[in-house]
């Protein structure tokens, strides 16, 4: 029961409360519409045929409702390109004529409690406006529904007998009551589309984030290899011209070219293994950056301590590697990084929660490539003495660990630094 409410997003649960909310309406229309002709059903032999009648159009009206309502929330979250105009028609249709005939008979005699007819006919003609409100989008043409509801239903009221007094009322109750259930099914299709935008603005932030990522990638990759591949074309032609001439010269350039061909590889491998420096104070603050625009919430407490360059190069590349898998994997709301200083050494952690599903590909780090991951990070870390533990911290959170051992004199906790920072 946990993880089937849980694992859902927000704009998944709000959708889901909206649904069954709907849905809840059928058995109160019935218990409380559908019973009551059956208590007015003496006093004529076709009565309780009547009054069996009127319950089982109840029963089929709630849930044809319901249907109705389940349709226009699919146009609300966008599964359905139209909202089902021609069923609502058809369900307002329908219990026109039903409170016509309903109105018969009580007319007739059959149905002899007009306070028990009267009910049902309101009844079911303000549930009617409440699916129907749903498959419209502006207030006013809300209102329209509201006043024709109680139009179509004042009138057959005035024409079959009880008078135009029965009428005023039946108008005003329809109306009152309509008004009632239409803003309250106006403004939860509004909240469902509003939510559902947020999520999808959400997600479009996170694709964001990582497409910013990437040309950040891109660019450090031109600016290794944009001025080495210009030199290498230009003494390339100029090896050319020399051997066109018969100099010597020209093998010289030839191996300078060579030079700078398996120098230009080496810093591509750097580049895309990720053994360049990585500054530790850029990437933490990245990381809150980053994951407030996914609409994670994250808490970084990291005091400035004086640490090598190759260890902040090191747990800035945990930094980074755990920020990414708390953005592909798992459904997270909360992220918090802490760094401190500890005796003999400095220890990192990351934990999130909402990765239970992302356990395994983050564990193995499958998901990251060769050469990436926890897997990359254990290398790099052991560069430099360190360690890395991952795993489970409770039901559905994660937590990844980085020790490295140091001189006692080097972690010094100063007063300045990157403090506690909450990002809604």
């Amino acid at each position: 029961m946990t993880g089937w409410w849980s694992r859902r997003s927000t704009a998944g649960k709000v959708e889901l409360y909206t649904r069954w909310t709907f849905h809840s309406f059928v058995p109160v229309e019935f218990f409380a519409l559908g019973v009551l002709p059956l208590t007015g059903s003496k006093g004529s032999p076709l009565g309780p045929v009547a009054a069996t009648g009127t319950a089982l159009w109840v029963l089929t009206h709630a849930v044809l409702c319901a249907v109705l309502a389940s349709r226009a929330l699919d146009h609300t979250t966008g599964r359905r390109a139209r909202p089902p105009v021609r069923l609502a028609v058809a369900v307002g249709s329908a219990t026109a004529a039903a409170n016509v005939l309903v109105l018969a008979l009580w007319t007739a005699g059959v149905l002899p409690d007009g306070g028990v007819d009267g009910s049902v006919v309101s009844g079911t003609t303000t549930f009617t406006v409440g699916a129907i409100v749903l498959c419209v989008d502006r207030v006013r043409h809300m209102l329209y529904v509201v006043v024709g509801a109680a139009f179509a239903t004042a009138a057959p009221v005035a024409a079959l007998g009880p008078g135009p007094a029965v009428a005023g009322i039946t108008a005003v109750a329809i109306f009152v009551g309509g008004s009632g259930i239409a803003t309250a099914c106006g403004f939860s299709s509004w909240l469902l589309r509003v939510v559902q935008e947020l999520e999808r603005s959400r997600e479009l932030k996170a694709r964001l984030a990582v497409a910013e990522e990437r040309l950040r990638f891109g660019r450090d990759l031109h600016d290794v290899m944009g001025r080495n591949l210009s030199v290498i074309a230009l003494k390339s032609e100029l090896a050319v011209q020399l051997a066109r001439r018969g100099r010597e010269a020209a093998v010289d350039q030839m191996v300078e070219v060579q030079r700078i061909a398996r120098e230009s590889q080496r810093e591509v491998r750097e580049v895309v293994r990720g053994y360049r420096e990585a500054d530790l104070a850029v990437e933490l603050e990245g990381a809150r950056g980053v994951l407030g625009a996914a609409g994670i919430v994250c808490e970084v407490t990291a005091p400035a301590l004086d640490l090598p360059a190759g260890v902040q190069s090191a747990l800035g590349w945990v930094v980074r590697e755990t920020t990414t898998n708390v953005l592909r994997h798992g459904d997270a709301r909360r992220c918090a990084i802490a760094l401190r200083a500890e005796a003999g050494g400095v220890l990192l952690t990351v934990e999130n929660d909402g990765a239970e599903a992302a356990v395994p590909a983050v564990r193995d780090g499958s998901a990251a490539g060769a050469g990436s991951g926890l897997a990359g990070l254990r290398e790099r870390l052991g560069a430099v003495d360190g360690t890395l533990d991952a795993g489970l911290s409770g039901p559905d959170g994660f937590r990844v660990t980085a020790r490295v051992p140091l001189p006692r004199t080097t972690a010094k906790p100063s007063n300045s630094g990157i403090q506690e920072v909450r990002t809604p």
